[in-house]
Formats: C-alpha cells, sequence, structure tokens
C-alpha cells in the first residue's frame, strides 16, 4: 500500500490534489454565533489543522489555506479591525519562531513577525508536526496491511520499552514553551489561546479499518497519543498565561470513521474537500465555534 500523500509533501502532488478538490462542490459553511472577543487586531498561527489545506477557496497555495479556515470564520464573527492569517500547512514551531518555506518552495518569515505590540488576540495551533504527523499516519497505515488486526504501529514505536511518539511530545514541551513566551514578549497585552487537535480517529473502540487504515490494536495506541499532545498543549498554555481551547471534546463522534456528512476530520481517501486526515469544512466551522464558546467563558 502506499503512504498516503499528506501536506507535508511538495508541489506537484499538492497541486494535483488541490485541482481535482477545488474542482469539487464549495460546501457552505454557516458562520458561528458572535464572539465577545477583543475586536482589534487578530493573528492567527498555526499549521494545516488551522490552515485548512484543500478546503475552497484556497487563498494562499504556498501555505494552502483557506478562507473558510476556523481564524477567518472567528475574525468575522468577531469584526476584528486587523485580521492576519499567517498559518501554513507543514509548520512546525521552527516556522513560527524562525520561518521556513511553503509547500511551494517559497520562502516565508517567522509566522510571529505578524504579532503586533497592539495585537489584541492570538491564536495558536502547533506541535502536531514537532512529533511527526505525517509519518506517524504515514508508517501506521502502511503496516496495517499486514496486520490490520494487530498492532503493528505499536510495536514499533514502543520497541525496547521506550514509547518514541511520547517522548517526542516531551521533547516538544519547551518548542511549544518558547512560541508562548515570544508570543507573550511581542504582544504583552494580548489574550493568547492555544487549541488542541480534534479527533481524527473514534474516542473509543478499535476503528474502521480499511475506510481509515489503521490497525485495530493500533487504534486506542494512536487516540492516546493524541490526547498525550492535547494533554501537553493544555498545561504548556496554563503554564505560559494563555487559554486552552479544546477542540477535541465536541469533535468525539465526529472523526474519520463517520459518514462524510457527520464527520469534521477525512480519513485517507476524502469525501469532503479537504487534505487527508485533515479537518473539512465542517470541522473548521466547529473549531471555530469552540474556540468562541472558550472566549466567551
Amino acid at each position: 500500500m502506499t503512504r498516503p500523500r499528506l501536506p507535508r509533501l511538495r508541489a506537484a502532488t499538492r497541486l494535483a490534489a488541490l485541482a481535482l478538490a477545488t474542482a469539487g462542490v464549495l460546501l457552505t459553511v454557516a458562520t458561528p454565533a458572535s464572539a465577545a472577543v477583543p475586536t482589534g487586531r487578530y493573528v492567527a498561527l498555526g499549521d494545516s489543522y488551522t490552515a485548512g489545506p484543500l478546503i475552497p477557496t484556497q487563498v494562499d497555495l504556498n501555505c494552502l489555506r483557506s478562507n473558510r479556515n476556523y481564524p477567518s470564520l472567528v475574525a468575522a464573527s468577531a469584526g476584528s479591525s486587523s485580521f492576519a492569517d499567517v498559518s501554513c500547512s507543514g509548520a512546525t514551531t521552527e516556522d513560527i519562531l524562525y520561518g521556513g518555506s511553503g509547500q511551494l518552495g517559497i520562502t516565508l518569515p517567522p509566522q510571529l513577525n505578524a504579532v503586533t505590540s497592539n495585537t489584541s488576540l492570538v491564536t495558536v495551533q502547533i506541535g502536531g508536526n514537532d512529533i511527526g504527523f505525517s509519518g506517524i499516519i504515514g508508517d501506521c497505515a502502511e503496516a496495517s496491511v499486514s496486520s490490520p488486526l494487530g498492532s503493528p504501529c505499536k510495536n514499533r514505536y514502543t520497541a525496547g520499552g521506550v514509547d518514541q511518539l511520547q517522548a517526542r511530545i516531551v521533547a516538544a514541551t519547551p518548542k511549544i514553551t518558547a512560541v508562548l513566551q515570544a508570543v507573550r514578549q511581542a504582544a504583552p497585552g494580548a489574550r493568547v489561546v492555544v487549541l488542541g487537535y480534534p479527533a481524527i480517529l473514534p474516542d473509543s473502540g478499535y476503528g474502521c479499518w480499511p475506510v481509515v487504515p489503521i490497525a485495530y490494536q493500533d487504534v486506542p495506541y494512536l487516540r492516546g497519543v493524541e490526547k498525550s499532545l492535547n494533554a501537553m498543549l493544555a498545561s504548556v498554555a496554563s503554564a505560559n498565561g494563555a487559554t486552552y481551547a479544546d477542540v477535541y471534546t465536541p469533535s468525539i463522534g465526529r472523526d474519520a470513521c463517520k459518514g462524510s456528512g457527520t464527520r469534521w476530520v477525512e480519513g485517507l481517501v476524502p469525501q469532503n474537500s479537504a487534505a487527508p486526515f485533515h479537518p473539512n469544512a465542517r470541522g473548521e466551522q466547529g473549531m471555530a465555534t469552540a474556540l468562541i464558546g472558550r472566549l466567551n467563558s
């Protein structure tokens, strides 16, 4: 089985996927409830889960960014006086702090540059690529072919008695801390909100192989990895004076194994316009609603 092509790949594959995705039907997205949030400058930092790759309409091909992602919905709802969405598919914490390149290889400045002293709201969704999200999904999907009822992925990542993925989460902790501290220094008066990640796999049970090609016994393991990542993000947010927005809980029952009209996250072969194993327009709307709810709390 060919490893899933996710948004860390470069130009040709991504542009072909983009052409197919944008030829589809444009999803209608309702505007979330009005947000009682700061109406000044809003800056969105993040990776592909923020950017919304292949969701119509793509407004930045280098970053595969949609104008229907959750930052765009929240900015419209809040009536932000200034809005900068610099999220980019494939981004890591290094891209936020030091810059990098996008999907077309075009050099990008640090996302942090968009955060100015007069910024009133900053949202951050990062960490998935720091622990190797694309590689993990690809490895686990490929391994599932030979052992769909077993736990080949867990066996690989815990060989020798050390859980490599939990170690990656620990290693990412100071990187997330550095991002939040840099944001605070750049915008001392801003409200900073860290978002977790929505449910990719069902919150219970053993998944839906081969629709989502993760071996049955690997599903609980990978679910635990995502929950550990979200717990780390929540802890680092709290330790650095930021707010944590839980988007996992409202996504339960809307994972990639659910029907195309219910799911927030697509599977290996998307049935809604979105990248594989990434949020569709419904998922972006759901995250916007969860974020607004957290801002209003």
